[in-house]
């Protein structure tokens, strides 16, 4: 092939809490590239939000520990002339990124603009969808804009809180009731989430959840299954079948997604075929409320008394290590890892021309 190989700019570690998350996920996929199709060039953000690029990969990297660039690699000023070679040129070094961050500059829509600004094709979701899919208390309005159902909740700013958190307990105490969940609005990863039992438990909660963020949810308690569905694709987007998070604590949050090892994945989900199309509906349909593209992970409650559908939240960039929800509910549904990653870069190409031909059209070009 040759001359046709097209070049990714992987790009992964970045600032937020998920870093170490990032680099295995990087790893895992310079395992399962095509490097028949494809060279990699490796973008590493370090914790301080340097960027470090190394030299173009023409196969997987050796060790987990080759993932932090050496000082002899190219600098945050190289990277970027890399990046934004296209427009200083026109001749552009990568064809395509894949950004494989979670969290905060990761999938909140910043790194999505500095792609779009670069006039580069990118993995996953746009700078609209991200940032929604970031902000919780912005998901949910667009949930219910979309008529889909969810747990009830209520939200707040800091400022809100210092001025009037009495009138916002008692909102809290009247449409939630105890137990109820407090989460910082805005972060990834389950950080800062707390249960709250009682009015004591509540202020703790909301202080904690402050900690991580100026705008903070609160959420009723429900007695539900957590069922979880990939979704694939940008206009005619595909539903994997469900799979099922069994959490070995009393919610899924950092300890039990991460550490401990001891929540189950039960996929496909133990759920009649009725129910189980339903759920893959409704994934379609959160996709489309965000305005997603490439991929997502729809997360749902599912009531123990009677089945009632929740939405729960979308993730526009899950886990994405094999053996992450993600991968493992399309491999389920018969696309392998390595289809996944083609597919995806051939869905950022093709939402990319797309926006050409429009360009093309309205004669910006």
């Amino acid at each position: 092939m040759g001359q046709d190989k097209l070049t990714v700019g992987l790009i992964y570690g970045g600032k937020s809490g998920e870093h170490e998350i990032s680099l295995q996920t990087a790893f895992a996929v310079s395992q399962a590239f095509d490097y028949d199709k494809y060279e990699l060039l490796p973008f590493y953000i370090n914790k301080q939000g340097e960027w470090k690029v190394g030299s173009k990969l023409t196969g997987p990297f050796a060790a987990l520990e080759d993932l932090k660039q050496a000082n002899a690699a190219g600098d945050t000023s190289a990277a970027m002339n890399l990046l934004f070679s296209k427009l200083a040129s026109g001749e552009a070094a990568i064809d395509v990124a894949f950004p494989l961050l979670h969290g905060t500059n990761g999938e909140d829509g910043t790194i999505q603009g500095l792609f779009e600004m670069a006039d580069l094709p990118y993995v996953g979701a746009g700078v609209l969808a991200s940032a929604a899919g970031m902000d919780k208390v912005i998901m949910k309005k667009l949930f219910e804009e979309a008529g889909l159902a969810q747990c009830k909740y209520c939200y707040f700013t800091a400022s809100e809180w210092e001025r009037a958190s009495h009138t916002l307990i008692q909102e809290v105490e009247d449409k939630l009731g105890y137990p109820c969940f407090v989460k910082p609005a805005n972060l990834g990863s389950s950080v800062g989430i707390s249960k709250a039992r009682t009015r004591d438990e509540l202020l703790n909660s909301v202080a904690f959840a402050f900690r991580y963020d100026v705008k903070v949810i609160v959420e009723e308690f429900v007695d539900a299954r957590e069922v979880e569905v990939g979704v694939l694709g940008n206009d005619e987007p595909l539903a994997s079948v469900p799979g099922e998070i069994v959490s070995s604590g009393e919610y899924y949050d950092y300890q039990a997604k991460y550490l401990d090892g001891k929540s189950q994945m039960l996929i496909p989900a133990p759920v009649d075929t009725e129910l189980a199309e339903r759920i893959r509906d409704l994934a379609v349909k959160a996709f489309k409320a965000i305005a997603g593209s490439g991929l997502c992970r729809a997360d749902f409650f599912v009531r123990r008394s009677d089945e009632t559908v929740w939405i729960n939240e979308v993730n526009t960039m899950p886990g994405f290590t094999p053996f992450s929800m993600y991968p493992l509910l399309w491999r389920e549904t018969g696309v392998s890892y390595e289809a996944l990653l083609d597919r995806l870069i051939e869905l950022a190409l093709e939402r990319y021309e797309a926006r050409q031909n429009l360009d093309f059209e309205n004669g910006v070009k």
